[in-house]
This record gives C-alpha cells, sequence and structure tokens, in this order.
C-alpha cells in the first residue's frame, strides 16, 4: 500500500512562492539525489531538476508522508 502524502500549509506555501509543484516534489521523493536525517524525526531528501536544486523536509508516519516544508536551493 501505497501512503498518502498530505502538504502542510507552510509547504503548500513555499511551493506557490518557489514555483514548485506536486509532480516535482513527488520527483524528489521517489528518488532523491541525497538523504538526510533532520530534527524531531523528519527526513531532508534532495534532487536536482533541470537548473533547480529542490530539497523536501517530511515526516513519515504509518499511513502518510507529510511534507513540512520545500525549498529551491538554487
Amino acid at each position: 500500500m501505497e501512503k498518502v502524502i498530505r502538504f502542510d500549509r507552510h509547504a503548500r506555501r513555499r511551493m506557490k512562492w518557489r514555483k514548485i509543484s506536486e509532480e516535482e516534489v513527488n520527483l524528489v521523493l521517489s528518488c532523491p539525489d541525497k538523504t538526510e536525517q533532520s530534527i524531531k524525526g523528519r527526513t531532508n531528501v534532495y534532487k536536482a531538476i533541470g537548473a533547480r536544486y529542490i530539497k523536501v523536509t517530511y515526516k513519515e508516519f504509518s499511513d502518510e508522508i507529510l511534507i513540512i516544508s520545500v525549498v529551491d536551493k538554487s
């Protein structure tokens, strides 16, 4: 069973400001270039997509993945 991906309001706002789509976030999650553990049980994943280098911070639960923040690190 694939987990549901839910977006925090903060992540949605950042995606809108930086013009990052849900499809790009899903691509970063599915095959990241780099993965690192963060605070409070969160995980940071990074991926180069074209000229952009996108960072997604998420927390995984038993039934869902909560996207906390999305940043264009380019």
